[in-house]
């Protein structure tokens, strides 16, 4: 099929391959109308029917003058863009995702673009709320529309159509879009902003000795305001930026005081940016120097990129990472190139914008899923038209449109939420990110205090440059860490509650000392499940094979894989008797129980309950960043990357949930999420303390927690999957077969492991039911396939695969049932 790029305006026929925003096995062509031939190009959405009423809007991926041959092609209905909206690059990128990770090509379009750009039949409209846009300047069709938005509130592009009586409404909407006049799929919230504070300086007319005693003498009749001018005189020999908080606090005046001193000209007021996350309102610059060991750090990174295009630095935590990346970033804009900048967790965004805008200013962009879709279509314009040079984002940030990309810093590359699990496609943000740069002849920098296993195994094999930072920025230090026999401290009679003696009396002077504690509990909710003491009863899902948690902010007891709740339950359902008891314990009971025993203390709880919403993890982290709250109680969103300069004490509740879980990474994990945590204490010139609570003190995971030993984790975990067959040394492939009949599940899932070993042999492993065998219904049995590394091709090995569930899905008795696909599943 010949492949047409630029189309002179003439009278032949085109048919143009276009990309779905559907599951389906392969692209489907339509044919072009005469006079629709000069606006055709690669990389534009045009409106197509799929099915017999569907309405989409698809990319153009292909245009030849080549009928296809085995069905006739339908006409393309409007084409929306004047311009391409993807580049030729993501196109490969998409198809080495649908390649490498087994899923359709119409599932990555799917998650690559933001909904506002891929509008289809079911697309929900509302008007916009901008009282200064003039209605009087749209067309009367696109008038029609809004006055149908002003009486239904929200309408779908169907019922567009209906209202028009014309199926060609996408090319108006786009236009009533790109003037503001309509919103698509949800309404457009209020954007970060800032934290700014307020700043006072001695103004230029008292600066010098004179001038200095003629503004106390002129204020002899205000004690407070002199009061006020001694104290910031006093206060200017020692500090540069003296705030209007840190005045009223040092000179004891009110407010009033240092408002009429304000007035009157004597202070100059200065508004500067300021880090809600720095613990003491660190002031944000733009200049700042490198330590020996950052210097060190940095010019190793530039001699392994000479020879290697990715590197990995391996910096403990709070040893100044994101200042090298800041200065990276800076020699590719000055090359002309472009950056992008990962993060594993949206929150984490807030922290590393504002010590961005100061760099970079409006060339730096934000893009994660929090945003809603106006907000991703607009930024996602941007980068096409090169206003954005810097992205901060998460991983759906590797699918933006990107030219001449020059450099990609995975931040914390070790972390599992860069992995995306469900819906198709399953891909995994830094192996893709490694891609992208790959297409774009740029360099990888991977960043981590516990790096992922692979990638320290990649670093030591020379496939990797690796950079070590092993020094703190500044004066901190590591911190020290204790570990607690909750076992032992029971028998003693030390144990309150779920804390242990030592941790209490550790809280205690902690908060005595104006400083603040994170305790760390990895499991929300107050009680992981109810059980009934009489009969044994357990109170489960309807839909999931697990049990309910109660939460106590609802008075609920909720699924956390489908969401559903019902009401608690005060007597047992199975046997009648009034004898149900709590069992384990999550972040809300934690809270609850510490409160009791020390009920003087301001408590936070930072979970995906108390943080729903936009800003919702926002506000938590601010009101702990001023010191609005003693202690913060949270689940591993804490350990992601926060700097908090107040935290002198880490409690890690109950280790043990996380080093027993069923899982050949459970190791690597637990020391990764336990060094992280402890890395949020002691970030500043005070050495900080750990305190860990666990039945096995004697586990090599905590022992190399304690010792702060990640080479010793390294050498057991890669030994061990050595000998078992598991990563870096062989690549896995888990297929999950679903369907809602527990016996056709189990026997579809032979008839498929049975089709596999025809070609891979003991490489197929199962079928077994996983760990939760039921969600929403559906029963589930994984099969499991490992393919060693070396001497044997792993796209042959997909393509086998690929084909024995072809096999699978033509034969009559397995009809229902689905095959989950997931490359590089843990």
């Amino acid at each position: 099929m010949s492949q047409v790029d630029l189309l002179p305006n003439n009278r032949n026929t085109y048919f143009v391959e276009v990309i779905l925003p559907l599951a389906i096995a392969k692209q489907y062509t339509y044919r072009v109308p005469l006079e629709l031939n000069d606006k055709i190009a690669i990389g534009i959405r045009v409106i197509v029917q799929f099915g017999k009423n569907k309405i989409y809007s698809a990319l153009i991926n292909r245009i030849s003058e080549e009928a296809p041959a085995h069905y006739e092609a339908k006409y393309i209905l409007d084409v929306v863009d004047e311009h391409p909206i993807v580049r030729s690059k993501q196109f490969e990128l998409w198809q080495w995702i649908s390649d490498y990770y087994m899923c359709y090509i119409g599932d990555v379009m799917q998650a690559a673009l933001p909904a506002a750009l891929k509008m289809a039949s079911e697309t929900k409209i509302m008007a916009s709320n901008d009282p200064t846009l003039d209605r009087s300047l749209v067309s009367d069709k696109g008038y029609l529309i809004l006055e149908a938005l002003d009486l239904a509130g929200v309408l779908s592009v169907n019922d567009v159509i209906r209202i028009l009586g014309q199926k060609t409404v996408f090319p108006l909407l786009r236009h009533l879009f790109e003037q503001g006049y309509i919103l698509i799929s949800e309404e457009i919230k209020q954007k970060y902003k800032a934290k700014t504070k307020v700043f006072l300086r001695l103004a230029a007319a008292f600066n010098d000795a004179d001038g200095k005693r003629e503004l106390l003498d002129s204020l002899n009749r205000a004690p407070k305001q002199q009061d006020a001018v001694i104290a910031f005189l006093q206060m200017q020999k020692t500090k540069q930026d003296i705030s209007r908080q840190d005045l009223m606090e040092v000179s004891g005046c009110g407010a009033g005081a240092i408002t009429s001193l304000i007035d009157k000209g004597v202070f100059d007021v200065q508004e500067k940016v300021v880090s809600r996350f720095e613990g003491t309102d660190v002031l944000l610059s733009p200049d700042f120097t490198f330590s020996t060991g950052q210097q060190v750090a940095f010019d190793q990174i530039h001699e392994h990129f000479v020879n290697k295009d990715v590197v990995l630095l391996h910096g403990v935590t709070a040893s100044g990472k994101t200042q090298l990346y800041i200065r990276l970033i800076e020699e590719q804009l000055n090359k002309g190139k472009s950056a992008l900048y990962l993060l594993p967790e949206i929150a984490l965004t807030a922290q590393i914008t504002e010590r961005l805008k100061l760099h970079f200013g409006d060339r730096l962009g934000v893009y994660h899923s929090k945003f809603n879709d106006n907000e991703r279509a607009e930024v996602w314009q941007k980068v096409i038209k090169g206003e954005y040079q810097v992205i901060v984002g998460a991983r759906s940030s590797v699918f933006l449109p990107f030219h001449e990309l020059g450099l990609i810093i995975v931040d914390e590359e070790h972390e599992n939420s860069y992995k995306q699990y469900d819906p198709a496609p399953r891909y995994h943000a830094r192996d893709t990110a490694i891609y992208l740069a790959h297409q774009h002849q740029a360099k990888v920098l991977l960043g981590s205090a516990t790096p992922s296993v692979e990638s320290y195994y990649n670093a030591k094999a020379n496939k990797y440059g690796l950079v070590v930072l092993k020094e703190r920025f500044g004066e901190s230090k590591l911190p020290e860490i204790t570990l607690v026999d909750i076992a032992e401290a029971g028998r003693k009679e030390e144990m309150f509650s779920y804390f242990s003696k030592t941790l209490l009396d550790a809280l205690e002077e902690t908060v005595k000392n104006k400083e603040q504690v994170i305790l760390f509990q990895n499991r929300r909710g107050h009680t992981p499940f109810l059980q009934c003491g009489t009969c044994g009863f357990v109170a489960k899902c309807i839909n999931c094979d697990v049990s309910l948690t109660y939460h106590k902010s609802s008075n609920l007891l909720h699924c956390h894989y489908c969401g559903f709740s019902e009401d608690t339950h005060n007597t047992c359902p199975a046997c009648g008797m009034p004898n149900m008891q709590s069992k384990g314990f999550g972040t809300e009971r934690v809270e609850e129980e510490l409160q009791i025993l020390l009920p003087e203390l301001r408590i936070g709880r930072l979970d995906l309950d108390s943080t729903k919403g936009k800003y919702g993890f926002d506000k938590v982290i601010a009101a702990f960043d001023n010191q609005e709250y003693d202690v913060l109680i949270g689940t591993q969103m804490i350990t992601k990357g926060l700097d908090f300069g107040n935290v002198s004490l880490i409690g890690i509740i109950n280790a043990d949930g996380m080093i027993n879980f069923p899982d050949f990474r459970a190791y690597e994990r637990a020391f990764s999420l336990f060094s992280q945590v402890a890395g949020r204490a002691g970030r500043r010139q005070k050495e900080g303390k750990v305190i860990i609570q666990t039945y096995t003190p004697k586990h090599r995971v905590l022992e190399q927690v304690t010792n702060h030993d990640y080479e010793a984790m390294f050498m057991t975990e890669v030994t061990e999957r050595k000998n078992y067959h598991y990563p870096p040394f062989y690549r896995l492939i888990r297929l999950d077969i679903k369907h809602s009949d527990q016996n056709v599940v189990h026997d579809s899932a032979k008839r498929l492991a049975a089709l596999l070993r025809q070609n891979l042999g003991s490489r197929v492993l199962g079928p077994e039911p996983p760990l939760v065998s039921r969600v929403r219904n559906n029963f589930i049995e994984t099969i499991t396939i490992k393919i060693e590394r070396k001497d044997i091709s792993i796209m042959k090995v997909k393509e086998l695969i690929l084909q024995s569930i072809l096999h699978f899905d033509l034969d009559p008795k397995n009809k229902g049932v689905r095959v989950m696909k997931d490359v590089d599943p843990y």
